[in-house]
């Protein structure tokens, strides 16, 4: 095996000559540009920090999000009058060692992650990790609400800001105020101190020259943390990492790097570029040799445009096509008005219907159909949709069922489209169309 390199062997890409900690790059001691100080922001188990605001009796007990439907809330009915949540006893919530289905866990307390629990853990084999674990139903509409104030916080400290989901985003320091000072540490400290006064939740934030060691810098000091990764960082703070810790690289590229003895981001950034290529394809051994030496150019993107929506559910128990016919096309219905309420809510329509399945072996089927017009219509979503479920198998039981939207246009610029092409929407048939 290889051995480690000297970070000093090869500079990062687009990198300036740095001559000491200094907040600016200098070419010949004379100070230019800003140095580039990209910030990823995690908010600390949101899920769970979320309910524990409204069940402060919970602080400090291992506790997770997920399951079924909210039930936590009618133990109120057995207090007196004027009671609120805080007030309902500890022994009222249900216990992990009592759930039975399939859920998944969303997140969990730090008091419950010591036990090993951990996000997309199925929650009956969390139970055997920490049956004393209290259970809640995830609170969507709890959840976004946070999301919008704490994101709204960041920009309006930070305007260059990339949404990545309910609980993270991407922030570029470089040209803020205090972006620069400690290597971002001020800017960070107050947007931590600002998010915790306008919702009373703790972050982590990792501040790095690029996305990807940003991203791996927010995860070193949890919770509540902030840490600072600098270019001359990359040998002692980097390479030791597991490569599983590099977004991207996931549990099969992991097991194949593992089996050439790579299982460290030093021993990946040791292997040739060339032999890289050869094991792992053009693109991807390419890619990994890149960001095995900390090289990430992606910008900050403040507006972009989703691929796909979806909406899927996982089945308590194994739902048959035959059997359970009337329970699936329910559900299924369900599903696609779901989905159009999501599409039409956000101001989108789409070409691409699909469908995806997941059977009681957890193999995995989808098909997709593509119709001429723009719609976001739910008889149209279900009729197409089910149309895909001709051209799958159904002797086998299910596990999940799920429907989605691709190639997605803004409403208004399909309406546009639709006039200058002569397009109409597709019309679903008036008669209810059969699940199976």
């Amino acid at each position: 095996m290889a051995p480690a390199p000297c970070a000093a062997q090869l500079p990062f890409h687009g990198s300036r000559t740095l001559k000491g900690p200094a907040d600016k790059a200098t070419i010949d001691g004379v100070s230019t540009v800003p140095i580039r100080r990209i910030a990823h922001l995690d908010m600390d188990a949101f899920f769970a920090s979320v309910e524990l605001l409204r069940y402060p009796q919970l602080k400090g007990l291992p506790m997770v999000i997920g399951g079924g439907r909210r039930k936590v809330d009618e133990a109120l009915r057995g207090l007196p009058a004027g009671s609120a949540l805080a007030d309902i006893p500890i022994e009222a919530f249900p216990r992990l060692k009592d759930y039975v289905g399939r859920g998944v866990i969303t997140t969990a307390t730090y008091p419950a992650r010591q036990f090993g629990i951990g996000s997309a853990m199925g929650m009956m084999k969390a139970a055997k990790l920490c049956p004393q674990a209290l259970v809640l139903p995830v609170d969507f509409e709890e959840i976004r609400k946070f999301s919008r104030r704490f994101k709204q916080v960041v920009t309006e400290i930070a305007p260059l800001m990339e949404d990545r989901g309910v609980d993270e985003v991407y922030i570029d320091f470089t040209e803020v105020p205090g972006g620069q000072r400690e290597g971002g540490r001020v800017l960070a400290r107050l947007i931590q101190k600002s998010i915790l006064e306008a919702t009373g939740l703790t972050c982590s934030i990792g501040v790095a020259p690029n996305k990807l060691l940003a991203k791996m810098a927010s995860e070193f000091d949890k919770p509540n943390g902030i840490s600072i990764v600098y270019e001359r960082d990359l040998e002692a703070r980097i390479w030791p990492l597991p490569c599983r810790k590099v977004n991207g690289i996931g549990p099969k590229a992991d097991e194949k790097l593992q089996g050439h003895g790579i299982r460290t981001i030093g021993e990946l950034a040791a292997r040739d570029r060339d032999w890289l290529i050869a094991n792992f394809g053009k693109s991807t051994g390419a890619w990994m040799h890149e960001v095995a030496w900390g090289r990430d150019d992606r910008p900050v993107v403040t507006e972009s445009e989703p691929v796909s929506m979806s909406r899927e559910t996982t089945f308590e128990r194994d739902l048959h096509a035959v059997r359970d016919r009337a329970e699936l096309g329910t559900i299924f219905t369900q599903l696609c008005e779901k989905l159009a309420d999501d599409l039409q809510r956000k101001g989108y329509v789409g070409k691409t219907i699909g469908i995806k399945l997941r059977y009681g072996d957890f193999r995995i089927a989808t098909r997709d159909q593509t119709i001429e017009a723009f719609t976001a219509d739910a008889r149209t979503i279900r009729q197409v949709a089910g149309q895909c479920l001709k051209r799958v198998p159904l002797e086998q039981p299910l596990r999940l069922l799920g429907v989605r939207m691709g190639a997605l246009a803004r409403a208004e610029d399909a309406a546009a489209i639709a006039t200058v092409g002569g397009a109409r929407s597709v019309e679903a048939p008036s008669r209810s169309f059969p699940l199976f």
